[in-house]
C-alpha cells in the first residue's frame, strides 16, 4: 500500500492535473473535439463537443481508436475513463446530419463513419483493461456504443438513455443487436422498437448501466479511480460499489417499467412486428395503446429490420452482430427512409415523415432479406 504522505501528494498532483484539464476545456474556444490525458496511471478521454451534446463524428473516432489501442498495451496505463464535457450529455449520438449529407452525395463518409465507429465499438467490447464510462447526461445512439460494451458504465440521475433510431429510418446499431436482446425478457425488443427513454437509476435497473452514482459524486469518484494503483476489475468494481452505496437518490422509487414488465414480455413476444402490433391493438390497457401509437409513427422498414436484427443478434457474438449491422446501415444509406427520417426529426423538425413503403404490409420479406445480404469485399472486417 502507498504510504499516506506519498498518496496525499499523488492525489494532490492528480487533482491539479484534472483541474488544468477542466480549465483548458473552459478557456479554449477552439479546443480539440476529444481531449486525451494521462492522469497518473489512468487514460482519461473527454468528449469535447458540448454544444453538439458531444455527438460522435469521424474525426473523434479517428482520435479515440489509436489512443485506446496504445493505452491497452502501455504498461504505464492501468485503466481508461471516458466522459463527456459540458454537463448535459455524455454523447447524444452520432453526427447523423453529416452522414445524411454524405449519403445523399455518394461521399465515402457514409461508409467510413459506420465502419470505423463499429471497429471502435468492438475495441471497447474486447478491451483488456478496466474501461469506465461515466454516462452522466444524455447517452443515445453512438454514445451507447462508446459505453455499453465496456465493463463499467456509471449512470447518474442526469442520465437519459435511448436508442431512438426507428424514428429516423435507421435501427439501434453500434452493437444494439448484441446487448438489447440480452436484457431481461423482451425489454430490449421493447426499447429497440419504441425508442423508449430510460432515465437515472432506471438505466441501471434495466441492465444498461452497471452502477449508479449521484452526479455530484462523479468528480470525487474520478479522482479515486485515477488514484488506484494497478487495479484489477475487482478493485474498480469495489470502488464503484462503494460510491453506489453512498448514492441513495431515487432509491425508493420503483423501476419505471416495473408495472409493465409482464405486459412487455407478453405483448412483445410475437414472432413478427405485425404480431406485436396485433397484440398491442387487441389489448385494452392504456400502456398497450400508447405503444401501438408509438410504433405507428416509426419507419415500417426500420421496425422490420430491427425486429430481425435483435432476433438474430441474440445468438451471435458482438463481432458478428457488428458485421451484420454494417450491412444494415449500408442498406439504409441506399434506401429512402433514413434521409426522410432525418429531415423530419432533425432538419425540418415537422415530425411528419413520409415513409416509403408507408405500411408494414408493403415491406416485403425479400426487401428485408436484401438488407442483411453480405457486401462482399465491402463487408466489415474485425
Amino acid at each position: 500500500m502507498m504510504p499516506p504522505i506519498i498518496y496525499t501528494a499523488y492525489r494532490f498532483r492528480s487533482i491539479c492535473r484534472l483541474q488544468r484539464l477542466q480549465a483548458h476545456m473552459m478557456s479554449s474556444a477552439s479546443a480539440p473535439e476529444v481531449l486525451l490525458e494521462k492522469v497518473g496511471r489512468a487514460g482519461v478521454i473527454t468528449l469535447n463537443r458540448p454544444k453538439a451534446l458531444n455527438a460522435l463524428n469521424l474525426t473523434m473516432t479517428r482520435l479515440l481508436y489509436p489512443q485506446l489501442k496504445e493505452w491497452e498495451t502501455d504498461e504505464q496505463t492501468d485503466i481508461v475513463i471516458i466522459k463527456g464535457a459540458g454537463g448535459r450529455a455524455f454523447c447524444a449520438g452520432g453526427d447523423i446530419i453529416a452522414v445524411t449529407e454524405a449519403g445523399k452525395s455518394g461521399d465515402p463518409l457514409a461508409q467510413d463513419f459506420f465502419r470505423e465507429e463499429y471497429v471502435l465499438n468492438n475495441t471497447i467490447g474486447m478491451y483488456k483493461k478496466p474501461y469506465i464510462a461515466l454516462i452522466d447526461g444524455i447517452t443515445m445512439g453512438g454514445g451507447v456504443g462508446l459505453s455499453v460494451h465496456g465493463r463499467f458504465r456509471v449512470a447518474t440521475e442526469k442520465t437519459v438513455f435511448a436508442m431512438p433510431e426507428t424514428a429516423i429510418g435507421l435501427f439501434p446499431d453500434v452493437g444494439g443487436g448484441y446487448f438489447l436482446p440480452r436484457l431481461q425478457g423482451k425489454l430490449g425488443m421493447f426499447l429497440a422498437l419504441t425508442g423508449f427513454r430510460l432515465k437515472g437509476r432506471d438505466v441501471q435497473r434495466a441492465g444498461v448501466a452497471s452502477h449508479f452514482v449521484e452526479s455530484q459524486k462523479i468528480s470525487a469518484l474520478e479522482l479515486d479511480l485515477v488514484g488506484l494503483r494497478s487495479p484489477s476489475n475487482e478493485d474498480v468494481s469495489k470502488l464503484l460499489e462503494s460510491y453506489q452505496t453512498q448514492s441513495s437518490l431515487d432509491a425508493e422509487k420503483p423501476f419505471v417499467l416495473q408495472p409493465h414488465l409482464q405486459d412487455i414480455n407478453r405483448l412483445f413476444s410475437a414472432g413478427s412486428v405485425e404480431g406485436i402490433l396485433q397484440n398491442l391493438n387487441t389489448d385494452n390497457s392504456a400502456f398497450a395503446k400508447k405503444q401501438a401509437e408509438t410504433l405507428a409513427r416509426m419507419s415500417p422498414t426500420s421496425l422490420k429490420i430491427t425486429f430481425r436484427q435483435l432476433e438474430q443478434g441474440a445468438a451471435m457474438s458482438l463481432q458478428d452482430v457488428l458485421v451484420m449491422e454494417y450491412r444494415l446501415c449500408q442498406a439504409c444509406m441506399r434506401g429512402k427512409d433514413f434521409y426522410e427520417g432525418v429531415r423530419s426529426v432533425l432538419i425540418d423538425k415537422d415530425h411528419s415523415p413520409r415513409w416509403s413503403p408507408a405500411t408494414l404490409a408493403e415491406v416485403s420479406d425479400h426487401s428485408v432479406d436484401q438488407c442483411f445480404s453480405p457486401l462482399g469485399e465491402r463487408d466489415l472486417r474485425l
